[in-house]
């Protein structure tokens, strides 16, 4: 695919305002990641006020990190009223084939219409109902044997799927890409494949959902490949990896993504 950093330049130029439902870990991470992307993070998940919220963001982000009674009614309300306004939301199915209670609330919220789903192979898989081998919130399947999986979960649902791991598979059902980019560090700081979905978001907001969700994964593994530059371990990493996110610019993502047709 090409024109990635296209898709960056408008995520920068509108600054969409991101509805973060997120986990206790991932808030503060994934804060800063959509800051430092260009977008505008807001943590607002009660169901006193998301679904009203929902209404005035860009776009919406659900995570099912950390779910519970209270939370899943901010969840359901923010996904139903970003849909009275026609405002798409992501959903990041965390440890979705883990427990019945997950599954049940995955189930749920697949009914409510995300415009993206964004997982690792296991979560992928156990959302579309095929046998996953998931450790937690981690993957013990490859991205590979998600692929089929990925294409009839977003087929039925009218999704973008995203299947992420060492490298990416995106598909509307029809079309798929797979992306390269990314860096063997990033999995060891919490949270960043969370803060990938909020990334995401602010891509697909106001954009096509399949390309922009390409565009994003593309941005966030180049960021990690450029901060892993000089990084002595996670910590440091972590540190360079919002300055590279801030300082990538549309030509380099044009020419650091590695994208092809699947």
């Amino acid at each position: 695919m090409e024109n990635c950093g296209a898709y960056l330049d408008t995520l920068r130029r509108t600054a969409p305002l991101v509805q973060c439902i997120t986990n206790f870990v991932a808030m503060n991470v994934m804060a800063n990641v959509l800051l430092a992307a260009g977008a505008s993070p807001a943590m607002v998940h009660d169901a006193e006020e998301s679904a009203e919220f929902a209404g005035i963001a860009h776009v919406l982000t659900i995570n099912m990190g950390t779910p519970s009674p209270r939370w899943i009614e901010g969840m359901v309300a923010a996904a139903e009223g970003a849909a009275a306004v026609g405002r798409p939301w992501v959903l990041d199915p965390v440890a979705v084939g883990a427990t019945a209670f997950r599954r049940d609330l995955g189930a749920r919220l697949l009914a409510l219409k995300p415009a993206v789903i964004r997982g690792n192979a296991s979560e992928i898989l156990a959302l579309a109902g095929a046998g996953a081998r998931g450790k937690g919130a981690d993957s013990a399947d490859p991205v590979a044997a998600a692929e089929d999986g990925a294409r009839r979960l977003a087929a039925s649902s009218g999704a973008v799927v995203a299947v992420t791991g060492p490298v990416d598979f995106v598909t509307d059902g029809v079309r798929a890409f797979r992306c390269a980019n990314g860096h063997a560090l990033m999995p060891k700081v919490t949270a960043l494949g969370c803060s990938l979905t909020g990334i995401v978001g602010a891509f697909v907001s106001g954009q096509p959902r399949l390309e922009a969700t390409v565009a994003a994964l593309a941005f966030f593994g180049l960021a990690g490949e450029r901060a892993a530059h000089g990084a002595e371990g996670p910590g440091s990493f972590q540190v360079r990896f919002l300055d590279a996110l801030h300082g990538l610019t549309a030509a380099d993502l044009d020419r650091g993504a590695r994208v092809e047709a699947a």
